[in-house]
């Protein structure tokens, strides 16, 4: 801890030094992301590629969780073990399940222990809008973002409003809603909070016993303006309880709990310089009830950067530093570790004419794995008005976890695992409202850590290698919209040839959203192939409809319904998980503004 508050302090000079130095253009009228390079850029300027679902997107879905929002995006595969706040595994382009870095606010939430975020307990209506960069990202954000990078951008508000919902639907669903804000001259703040309760189904395809599942969230942030500064603060909690089968189909449950407290700083230094500086506290609880047994996580992190532009180009630099402490106790026995992690990044992004650049390079050091150089390296050239063509190279890496190393079937023998990766891109867009993009992506994983159902423990596999490729079109109109993508890709231990498991190698996603007059409606497609499950078990393929709509009564109140798994298709995403049938789903919503 000393030298953490060592770091605080050297950080914090960093911060203070006075720059005289001019602010870089503001692109107006377009969408602003700040994940694909660590600063504000529009989403057009973006070399690798970037999804961003926006707030309307999240409203017209009237998903019950982050994972119900992310499983129709191409290119992403869903792992439930039953319904709602069951464990749930993301696989991004073919990656494993803790080789994507989920944020919320530019703050890891991954855990210390289980490696993958706890999407399945993020309500969506603490969510303004969500930014998924697919590829190795390391040189940004340290170890975890082999796969790619998922932003949570949490609500906040330009004008004084007030929101309450109720909901219900299947499975004795229930849900309220309130939220509310204001924003002056010199500041702004907000609070959201979020509630669901349902009896859920039988999770188990083996069992007739139901489960269910209560979630409390909550969003509070203010925000101070003064001269050339903006200080905030963040706090979001999730927390509830989670019922579920036992590997002996014994009803247990547990409890957990997620959050985030963030401190932001931002300062515009002249007319070309900014600094932001971010201080966090995360933590990650999970209590059986029938047990002593808990996982718990938790990790302060200091974030400084420094961004100063150029003519044609944008020179960034930063310091970031965590302490974590992962604890477990699991019948009977157990592990508490503590992890320091030190790191110095620098970036540049260069753009002049038709050429676009950026490049890359963080230096890590992990007290347990030692040094680690991560790097970045894209290019994008419009060809003309119509055409761009964009290529990228990356060298990433993630740390074995605690849990990895000590828990059940644990090695402390583990290496980090490695990945190479590079990306080919295509964009049409003539401008009239069409565009289609062509993604080529490969990734080479040294020392990939699976399972090993021989020794029942974790050990590195020599590579794994994913190819794949992912064509996508779109349409956006004044009354409609449609967006479609089709992904081929093989995932495969590179010496055996076998598939890695959970993931699909063929699926297409079709979305269309259409306005009639101040009500809408959208009907969202996922066809996803067939997948393999452990014990060389093959889980058929599945096609998925969920159909929305939104009715408008009157200027301030709103109807919001949902046929969740229209065609009540009978799948399953790991093997003896029961997925949801077909539901349905109202809300009444009021805002004010």
């Amino acid at each position: 801890m000393r030298d953490l508050v060592s770091f605080f302090a050297i950080v914090l000079a960093c911060v203070f030094v006075p720059v005289n130095s001019v602010a870089a253009d503001q692109a107006l009228g377009e969408t602003i992301i700040v994940t694909a390079t660590r600063t504000e850029i529009p989403l057009s300027d973006a070399i690798v590629p970037v999804t961003v679902i926006t707030r309307e997107d999240i409203e017209l879905s009237l998903a019950t969780d982050l994972a119900e929002l992310l499983r129709f995006q191409a290119g992403i595969d869903i792992g439930r073990n039953g319904g709602p706040g069951q464990a749930t595994s993301m696989f991004l382009r073919g990656t494993e399940s803790n080789h994507t870095l989920v944020l919320m606010d530019g703050v890891r939430i991954n855990p210390g222990t289980l490696g993958g975020a706890a999407v399945q307990h993020i309500s969506p209506e603490i969510i303004e809008r969500i930014e998924i960069v697919k590829g190795a990202r390391s040189a940004l954000f340290g170890t975890d973002a082999i796969g790619g990078v998922i932003n949570i951008i949490s609500r906040r508000t330009d004008a004084a409003f007030l929101e309450t919902a109720v909901g219900a639907g299947s499975f004795d669903s229930q849900s309220g809603l309130i939220s509310a804000g204001n924003r002056g001259d010199d500041g702004d703040f907000g609070i959201t909070l979020n509630w669901l309760d349902t009896a859920g189904f039988a999770p188990r395809t083996d069992s007739g016993i139901e489960r269910g599942y209560d979630n409390l969230s909550a969003n509070l942030y203010g925000a101070r303006r003064f001269g050339d500064s903006e200080i905030s603060l963040r706090h979001w909690q999730t927390q509830g309880n989670v019922e579920y089968l036992d590997f002996f189909l014994a009803p247990v449950d547990q409890d957990f709990e997620n959050s985030t407290t963030a401190v932001e700083l931002n300062t515009r230094m002249g007319n070309r310089g900014t600094s932001k500086f971010i201080a966090s506290f995360m933590q990650d609880d999970i209590s059986q009830n029938q047990s002593d047994d808990f996982v718990k996580s938790d990790r302060i992190s200091l974030d400084w950067q420094y961004s100063h532009a150029f003519a044609h180009h944008t020179l960034t630099g930063g310091l970031f530093a965590f302490d974590e402490t992962a604890s477990t106790l699991s019948f009977g026995s157990g592990f508490e570790e503590d992890t320091e992690v030190r790191a110095a990044f620098v970036q540049d992004q260069w753009s002049h004419e038709r050429h676009m650049t950026f490049v890359a390079l963080r230096l890590t050091d992990h007290e347990t794995f030692g040094n680690h150089t991560t790097w970045n390296a894209e290019y994008a050239y419009e060809l003309n008005d119509n055409w761009t063509i964009n290529a990228g190279l990356g060298h990433a890496f993630r740390a074995p976890d605690a849990t990895d190393r000590f828990g059940f079937g644990g090695n402390p023998d583990l290496d980090p695992e490695l990945a190479d990766e590079a990306q080919l891109g295509f964009l049409y867009s003539p401008g009239t409202g069409h565009s289609v993009n062509i993604e080529f992506y490969r990734n080479d994983i040294e020392n990939l850590i699976e399972f090993d159902l021989q020794t029942f423990e974790l050990r590195n596999i020599a590579e794994a290698e994913i190819r794949g490729i992912q064509i996508g079109y779109e349409y956006r109109g004044d009354r409609f919209a449609i967006h479609a993508d089709v992904v081929k890709q093989r995932a495969e231990d590179a010496v055996t040839a076998d598939r890695l498991l959970r993931r699909a190698e063929e699926s297409a996603s079709l979305s269309y959203t259409q306005d009639i007059r101040a009500h809408r409606v959208g009907l969202a497609l996922i066809a996803s192939g067939d997948r393999e499950d452990f014990g060389g078990v093959k889980l058929d393929g599945y096609l998925l409809a969920n159909l929305t709509a939104q009715f408008s009564i009157g200027r301030a109140w709103a109807l919001h319904a949902k046929i969740e798994n229209l065609l009540d298709t009978d799948y399953q995403t790991a093997e003896n998980f029961r997925m949801q049938g077909r539901g349905g789903f109202v809300e009444l919503k009021y805002r004010w503004n």
